[in-house]
């Protein structure tokens, strides 16, 4: 059984199942949040990903949840990410649509991260990215040194899919404006310190406004 509050948006294979919260504050933005690996059992309703969307509607900004094809009630299967890159598109498609004038924040964990950021760094509507437990381990994040937007890192300093080390090399490269977050005593799934994830996003979202365009 579902949360409430569900909706179902057009996707290129039929439909992407998704959760809309707007925030109780002032509208100052909108974002998109991913989750990790459907076959790991990655959904919407990921902890991490409920808290940084939780973070998102905090610092006052729309967010939107979506499940990649092939989870919940989203249609299509499982395509390695290169489908998934469609989906990422069809949930900004979302966005703008319904909020024209709202700066979009990427927001992606895990395997939605190495799938956000491949879109959301080229993808002008795109305002501003998070990367969540970067898996630096697994994928290849070469393209991410191409970024020029403000881009935020949350990563658990014991991550088993993400060396922190790895991660600061790659950092080191990108030429925009990035913070690097190392959440103590943390693995990639943040079980214990999942306060200090949102904390950390709400904080880095709050501080200048986002602009359109990066």
């Amino acid at each position: 059984m579902y949360p409430a509050g569900n909706l179902f948006i057009p996707a290129p294979h039929g439909r992407l199942e998704a959760i809309l919260k707007k925030p109780g504050s002032d509208v100052r933005g909108a974002a998109l949040v991913l989750h990790p690996h459907p076959l790991g059992g990655g959904t919407m309703h990921n902890k991490a990903v409920f808290r940084a969307a939780a973070a998102l509607n905090d610092a006052g900004l729309i967010t939107l949840r979506i499940n990649f094809r092939g989870v919940g009630q989203s249609t299509g299967i499982h395509d390695e990410g290169y489908g998934e890159r469609e989906d990422v598109r069809a949930g900004l498609d979302y966005l703008t649509q319904n909020y024209l004038d709202q700066p979009i924040t990427l927001c992606g964990f895990s395997f939605g991260a190495r799938v956000g950021l491949e879109v959301g760094i080229a993808d002008e509507r795109v305002a501003q990215l998070i990367s969540i437990g970067t898996p630096v381990d697994k994928y290849d994040f070469n393209f991410v040194e191409e970024c020029r937007k403000r881009i935020l890192f949350v990563h658990g300093e014991h991550d088993e899919y993400g060396n922190v080390e790895r991660l600061r090399e790659l950092i080191a490269k990108i030429k925009a404006p990035v913070e690097l977050k190392i959440i103590k005593g943390a693995e990639h799934f943040f079980d214990d310190q999942l306060d200090e994830l949102k904390q950390a996003i709400t904080e880095w979202v709050s501080e200048p406004p986002a602009v359109a365009g990066g």
